[in-house]
């Protein structure tokens, strides 16, 4: 089985899944923060191994808890995979601590922060109006009724596309 292929990509998903319920429900560790979460999971070609990435929301010694958590649980974890998913090897899980969740938190709040105050009215170019003739309309070529309608929007398989207004000066 190849790195990226078809199979390979479901079976990460559903190790995924299952990891994700077995440490949110199963392990009864009070180490374990209530705010773990399995970000992503790449299972070897081979099934022997498997690289778990959990995030956790929380202080430096919540994660380092955590961490320290599912270590210790390994060869529960391990076992419970195995009972749930039906694969040829149950491979050895390596957790690796994730840290996307918490530094998007911290991004959106400073984001926040700085939209309150007001500081964004300063950059260059936010006063400049929109001109009609490069103004674009996105629809949504899924929707039913695929015609044309007055504005010149036109619908086709599926996708957004960009259609220019038609409107006549």
């Amino acid at each position: 089985m190849r790195k990226n292929s078809v199979k390979n990509t479901r079976i990460n998903g559903e190790v995924q899944r299952v990891l994700a319920e077995i440490i949110r429900g199963e392990i009864k560790d009070p180490r374990i923060s209530p705010w773990t979460s399995v970000v992503s999971v790449q299972v070897a070609p081979d099934l022997k191994s498997c690289k778990a990435w959990i995030s956790v929301l929380g202080d430096e010694t919540a994660r380092e808890d955590t961490w320290q958590g599912l270590k210790s649980a390994e060869g529960f974890i391990r076992r419970q995979l195995a009972r749930t998913i039906n694969l040829r090897n149950t491979p050895e899980i390596t957790f690796v601590m994730d840290q996307s969740i918490e530094y998007g938190v911290n991004m959106s709040r400073r984001i926040d922060e700085v939209m309150g105050t007001g500081a964004y009215e300063d950059f260059p170019g936010r006063d400049v109006p929109a001109r009609e003739e490069h103004e674009a309309v996105f629809v949504n070529t899924e929707t039913e009724g695929a015609s044309a309608d007055e504005k010149g929007r036109s619908e086709c398989d599926g996708e957004w596309e960009e259609v220019a207004d038609s409107k006549e000066e």
